[in-house]
């Protein structure tokens, strides 16, 4: 498999490795030097692309992919208010589009864990939720991607909680998320149920980007040949 890296930070690095170890290669490697290269002809010579930018760049690096005809696989965060937009834009292009807000085998098993714990926890109002997520000085959105899809899957499944909010809640219904930035911290995502006379607490912490990187090599393979919207729940089958 032939592949195009769009964003050749910490991230593409460590997704070059996992890439090259699984028998693949590298032909394109875009970061904010070479920009003006991410051309359809340059991009028509990977079976698929790997996109991991910024908010500020993704959106337009999805729309050029399906432009060139070429599925792209994503763990950009910071967009997704323009999601119907992307999806009408791979749609039209007839495209394949891989979105993750966490490429993690272990995070999305933790999604599963945290969607079932809150829909028994729906029975329970004597337990208030709550999220704390821990990331590296250098992550710019808070809250993290990934807080954002654990929080949505509660409020989906758990009627006490109807939104969340990074600021002091102003009335029980909102689901607090608290955004910590520290060090050289890759991840952890804590749910905790507190009452006043025990608490729930369950929690994923990454050591490192190499299962990010991994899912992400996952995610490539299983586009190419594909036409579609997928997701990690698609990939894993759970």
């Amino acid at each position: 498999m032939k592949i195009a890296l769009i964003g050749y930070g910490k991230m593409g690095k460590e997704i070059e490795q996992i890439a090259l170890s699984r028998g693949h290669s590298v032909v394109l490697k875009i970061d904010i030097q070479n920009q003006d290269e991410l051309t359809a002809p340059n991009l028509g010579k990977a079976d698929v692309a790997i996109e991991f930018t910024g908010p500020e760049t993704a959106v337009d690096n999805y729309f050029k992919c399906f432009e060139a005809g070429v599925p792209v696989v994503s763990g950009s965060t910071g967009w997704l208010e323009q999601k119907p937009e992307v999806e009408k834009a791979c749609s039209v292009n007839q495209g394949c589009f891989f979105y993750s807000s966490n490429f993690s085998l272990g995070m999305n098993i933790f999604f599963a864990m945290n969607k079932f714990l809150a829909k028994i926890m729906n029975d329970f109002p004597q337990y208030d939720i709550s999220m704390t997520e821990v990331h590296h000085t250098q992550k710019l959105d808070a809250p993290s991607g990934t807080a954002i899809s654990l929080a949505e899957d509660i409020l989906s499944v758990n009627d006490l909680k109807t939104n969340w909010t990074i600021t002091s809640p102003q009335s029980d219904n909102q689901l607090y998320i608290k955004p910590v930035r520290e060090g050289v911290v890759p991840g952890i995502h804590t749910i905790k149920y507190d009452s006043e006379v025990d608490f729930i607490e369950i929690t994923h912490s990454a050591y490192n980007r190499k299962g990010l990187a991994y899912g992400a090599v996952l995610a490539a393979e299983y586009c190419v040949g594909r036409k579609g919207i997928f997701s990690m729940t698609d990939l894993l089958n759970f």
